[in-house]
């Protein structure tokens, strides 16, 4: 008899298995593939070594900027570049490998299914079949590609992030539907090895869940590398060609047809909860997601679910954090409910994107007596020596109380600066404390402290 079960071992599952066994309780993890799940084995970890690749190739093409001159042209090797990413998944699949041992975690190799509260049935790859009881069950199976319907993803023309991670070779022109993160930073990586590429989104913007300043910036930036970016565009139709694909896109000037030799559908995921035996057991779904109260509990009592497979925003580290949530609220101890209004979102293009938070139009829409404090990358000296001067610094300040309510960077490394406005959004944190922190000089962070400064028409460099 197992304390808890978790089905799947991707960024919510494995960290729920640890945070349990770190609690002294008795856990299983069933999986029936990779250690890891998606995330660090065909999405994050992976794609980020590929985007690592492509900026060192950039760094080389612009090193004269930089004082140095190669002779000769500069060549991307596709089968080096695919095959240090794969390594670098492999090597953080082994990781939680060694976690699991570490804290005497059970791994169990097969697909899990519940027949009713407290049992899970595990089918192994030889197609037997083991019954495994617990007090409790946790579902964290992730999420796949969603397919549009008159695209179908083939694996050949039409292809998912999947198979964008390990082509064999370098596509001469690519059609990405859908400009969310996935599609943004498939679209960068592949324009950055020479392919022709065409980024087609539905919405007004790219990466449409962002500010909209941050839009127009990575538009102008994409388009400055050479991108085709479309946007208010509906793909109608994908027909195979001799060589590719004709794609049917319907804009507002008319009807335009592309071809290229590969389609990535980029437009989502879907949640990976058939065949999980939720109809057997009871447990309720709405429009494709499993309906979880604050604590992920299920209607049914001892099963929970987090992740991808409910209605919360599908990032890895929000996963992670629901897996501690739930796993807290099962041992008893109480934990405050996450807050869906203040987590980070990051896209790895360049420049880089990263917010948390309200955006201005949000903050419009709600009423909100706002002001806005953004400073220029152009104006800050380290993004200046470090020759990558695009992008910006914008914060959304409550007018009234002085608090900050959003946050949103686009720029050289801006991932990394993201954690500190989590935090100062917790902490209630007002936009006079940043201008009166010290921030180190010169460092692309300090523009945070500049932005505030300007929304109180203080700043000093602008």
């Amino acid at each position: 008899m197992y304390d808890i079960i978790v089905i799947g071992a991707g960024p919510g599952g494995y960290v729920a298995a640890i945070r349990a066994a770190q609690l002294g309780m008795n856990c299983a993890v069933v999986e029936r593939a990779e250690l890891g799940g998606i995330c660090l084995n065909w999405g994050c970890i992976p794609t980020k070594a590929l985007l690592k690749s492509v900026q060192v190739l950039n760094y080389a093409k612009h090193s004269s900027e930089y004082g140095f001159d190669i002779e000769g042209e500069i060549k991307p090797d596709i089968s080096k570049i695919v095959a240090r990413s794969r390594g670098v998944a492999a090597g953080m699949s082994k990781g939680i490998e060694y976690l699991f041992k570490k804290n005497k975690i059970t791994v169990i190799s097969g697909t899990g299914r519940i027949p009713q509260a407290g049992k899970v049935d595990v089918t192994q790859p030889d197609g037997s079949v083991s019954t495994l009881e617990t007090k409790n069950i946790i579902i964290a199976t992730g999420s796949r590609a969603n397919s549009l319907p008159f695209a179908p993803i083939d694996g050949d023309r039409i292809i998912s992030y999947r198979q964008a991670l390990v082509p064999e070779k370098i596509p001469a022109s690519l059609v990405v539907i859908g400009s969310g993160a996935i599609g943004s930073e498939f679209a960068y990586f592949y324009r950055s090895l020479g392919t022709e590429v065409t980024l087609i989104e539905y919405l007004d913007n790219i990466v449409p869940l962002e500010d909209e300043e941050v839009s127009v910036q990575l538009s102008r930036s994409f388009r400055k590398m050479g991108m085709k970016v479309m946007v208010s565009a509906r793909v109608n139709s994908v027909t195979a060609t001799e060589n590719g694909c004709k794609v049917e896109v319907i804009t507002k000037k008319g009807t335009e047809f592309i071809e290229a030799e590969k389609v990535l559908s980029a437009v989502g995921v879907v949640a990976n909860i058939e065949n999980l035996g939720l109809e057997n057991c009871g447990v309720q779904t709405e429009r494709g997601k499993i309906k979880v109260d604050s604590y992920y509990s299920t209607n049914i009592p001892g099963i929970y679910a987090i992740g991808d497979v409910i209605a919360t925003p599908a990032l890895a580290h929000i996963a992670s954090a629901e897996a501690i949530c739930c796993v807290e609220k099962i041992a008893n101890m109480n934990p405050a409910p996450l807050d869906y209004t203040n987590f980070p979102g990051c896209t790895y293009t360049s420049p880089e994107i990263a917010s948390a938070g309200y955006t201005e139009k949000a903050a419009k829409e709600a009423g909100i007596n706002y002001k806005i404090g953004k400073f220029p990358f152009t104006a800050s000296g380290k993004a200046a020596a470090s020759g990558e001067k695009d992008g910006f610094v914008k914060l959304v300040i409550d007018a009234d109380s002085d608090i900050v309510l959003g946050a949103h960077f686009i720029g050289a490394n801006v991932t990394e600066m993201i954690s500190g406005i989590v935090v100062a959004r917790k902490l209630g944190v007002k936009a006079k404390d940043i201008i009166h922190s010290i921030h180190p000089h010169p460092t692309m962070s300090e523009a945070i402290m500049e932005a505030a400064a300007a929304a109180h028409g203080e700043v000093i460099h602008l």
